[in-house]
């Protein structure tokens, strides 16, 4: 079985893995997102509901979204285009090998 997202069993396989680490990740952005806002309110007391909501969509929106792109970057690794890529650009860079 090659990995490559043009297979469509691999890429049922890869994407789902993708939807997995998604899901993970949004538990783990929600929890971060509790405990700074838990944190807030321990040191401040309490606070508007627009401070609470922002704190809620950073934190949890920053942790979500670095999530989403490490899924992404074992997505395109797992399936195989980060060689594709490395393949590709050797072809048009002869003086490649020479620099490392």
């Amino acid at each position: 079985m090659a990995n490559d997202l043009d297979d469509p069993d691999y890429a049922a396989f890869a994407w789902a893995r993708f939807r997995w680490l998604l899901k993970i990740m949004a538990g783990v952005s929600a929890v971060a997102a509790l405990v700074a806002l838990g944190g807030i309110w321990w040191w401040v007391g309490t606070m508007n509901w627009i401070i609470a909501a922002a704190t809620l969509g950073g934190v949890g929106g920053s942790v979500m979204l670095g999530g989403a792109l490490m899924a992404l970057v074992f997505l395109s690794n797992g399936s195989g285009h980060d060689a594709a890529v490395d393949t590709f650009n050797a072809d048009r860079d002869p003086g490649r090998d020479a620099r490392k």
